[in-house]
């Protein structure tokens, strides 16, 4: 479904992303692992084309979308989660899901409000809260929540455990699973591994900007050396 092809990707002069290649087929949740400055942001940015690749090729569902301007990018069916999260603090929730709104697509899987709500049940009980009302890990699922307003077929989450709380953690496990099982494809980045090994079918490993390791998170759990290599601190 998604395919990077020896994508370099630069900060002005600085090389971030070397070559970098891998694939997400549909229906999978894939996890990005790698160290703080392994280039994982810059990854899901350059698959946004909020960083526009120098060279290589990002191929989403057959087409190339190398270049592509964002909201088009955006408009295929692709939904970005910052890690930033980036909600609109003094608007309400219903009012932040409400400007995450769009239009359903020919087989994609079409959210309302209260499917929501459902998913993340303290998103209902704070329906009327402004965002800055809510915790870390609300603002969390906020913003994954108005991302699947969208109504995307391929959502990329950007450390959706970083700094939350670690029952937030275990809720945000469950959504994810959830959402391969509504039949979304998922690429998440991720330093936690009990995390990714909890909701992931493959790992990919960069460091560099460069791929180390593809596989299950089985293979990776028989290979320690290489967990121990790109990811213990």
């Amino acid at each position: 479904m998604l395919e990077l092809s020896a994508v370099n990707s630069f900060y002005g002069k600085a090389h971030v992303l070397n070559d970098l290649s891998f694939t997400v087929a549909r229906g999978q949740v894939v996890a990005l692992l790698g160290r703080n400055g392994a280039g994982k942001t810059t990854t899901m940015k350059s698959i946004m084309q909020l960083v526009t690749p120098r060279s290589g090729k990002v191929t989403f569902q057959g087409r190339d979308i190398t270049g592509l301007a964002t909201h088009k990018v955006a408009k295929l069916g692709l939904g970005y989660v910052p890690e930033e999260r980036r909600i609109f603090t003094d608007l309400t929730v219903l009012e932040n899901l409400e400007v995450g709104r769009q239009p359903a697509r020919d087989g994609s899987y079409t959210w309302t409000t209260e499917m929501l709500f459902d998913l993340f049940p303290n998103l209902a009980e704070r329906r009327g809260n402004r965002g800055k009302a809510l915790s870390g890990g609300e603002q969390q699922m906020l913003t994954i929540a108005r991302t699947l307003m969208g109504n995307p077929s391929f959502v990329l989450l950007d450390e959706p455990s970083e700094g939350i709380a670690p029952v937030i953690v275990e809720q945000m496990a469950r959504v994810i699973i959830q959402l391969k099982q509504e039949g979304l494809t998922v690429l998440l980045s991720e330093q936690n591994l009990h995390f990714a090994r909890a909701v992931a079918d493959m790992a990919v490993i960069i460091e560099g900007g460069t791929q180390k390791f593809t596989g299950t998170l089985q293979e990776l759990n028989d290979h320690p050396e290489i967990r121990d290599a790109y990811l213990s601190v």
